[in-house]
């Protein structure tokens, strides 16, 4: 019997969208700061491409967080994740392969057909919750904020650079211009 547990996601129009997604075993891969701001403009891209606004982001060590508002009924949330992760797997397992060889062997995954592959994210779609009420976004946004300070990885949120904390701080020089809710 399959005990995995199942993920149910609902596009529903007007809904901000709360998304996490982690490198392959949690490995730290994220804090090599080219692949960091790889993510960062794979986000931005994904943005322009598919129309939906960032609220709010962070890229910490092993995982990233978004608060997207979808501005369109499609894509889905499955496509917009897939064209913020595809290019930055390909790019950062290059770098791997010439840079940290030994990371390697660590991503390395067995497909049903024998051949093996390297995966940089982690199977699936991660964590998603539809957010309904400006309260609920609020909060997100401070969560997401708040976690490079949490782990210990800075003292102030904004001090993060892979993070919106900067552009909510009024911090002139920010990677990605965010959208944010009234």
């Amino acid at each position: 019997m399959d005990h995995r547990k199942t993920k149910t996601s609902f596009d529903v129009p007007g809904h901000a969208r709360e998304l996490t997604f982690s490198t392959q075993h949690r490995l730290p891969l994220l804090t090599d700061g080219f692949i960091a701001d790889w993510v960062v403009d794979a986000i931005d891209r994904a943005r322009q491409t598919h129309g939906f606004r960032l609220i709010a982001y962070v890229v910490m060590p092993e995982h990233v967080h978004l608060l997207i508002l979808p501005e369109h009924d499609r894509p889905g949330v499955a496509e917009i994740l897939k064209s913020v992760k595809q290019g930055v797997s390909r790019r950062a397992v290059r770098r791997l392969r010439s840079e940290k060889p030994h990371m390697l062997e660590q991503l390395v995954v067995s497909r049903p057909s024998g051949r093996t592959e390297h995966r940089f994210w982690m199977q699936g779609g991660g964590y998603d919750r539809n957010l309904t009420s400006m309260d609920t976004v609020r909060a997100a946004v401070a969560y997401i904020h708040a976690n490079p300070v949490r782990r210990g990885l800075v003292d102030r949120d904004m001090d993060w650079r892979w993070s919106s904390a900067g552009w909510y701080d009024g911090q002139e020089d920010q990677p990605i211009d965010i959208n944010p809710l009234a």
